[in-house]
């Protein structure tokens, strides 16, 4: 078992609140991608409040935005696996980081289809 599992309560929740911002940092320092992303997010999501939308179009509008960032920081993580367990080419460590790099065209898919059938609808 391991030793991380036996804390309970406030102190869990401190210490998981503590790896989250960790795990932040090492995307927005180690991943281009996710900086990217995040400029995404700066300039869709102020955006959203300034458009003639409802309330559950603003929702969708920034739902999109953030799963995207969760989108990515997953990819990242796979990526980040594969890359401890072995550099050596292999074509299951190519089809995961393939298959965590479609899951970003997807979300990224998402933003632009929720974007444009809100504000072209």
């Amino acid at each position: 078992m391991s030793p991380f599992k036996g804390q309970t309560g406030l102190k869990r929740i401190l210490n998981a609140a503590g790896y989250s911002l960790d795990g932040l940092r090492a995307a927005f320092t180690g991943e281009a991608a996710f900086r990217q992303l995040v400029l995404l997010n700066v300039v869709l999501i102020p955006l959203s409040f300034f458009l003639d939308v409802s309330r559950g179009e603003r929702a969708l509008m920034i739902g999109a935005c953030l799963l995207a960032l969760i989108v990515e920081l997953l990819n990242s993580a796979v990526e980040a696996a594969i890359d401890r367990i072995s550099l050596e080419r292999h074509p299951l460590s190519k089809n995961a980081k393939d298959m965590g790099s479609a899951a970003q065209f997807t979300a990224l898919t998402l933003i632009t289809a929720v974007w444009a059938t809100i504000l072209l609808g």
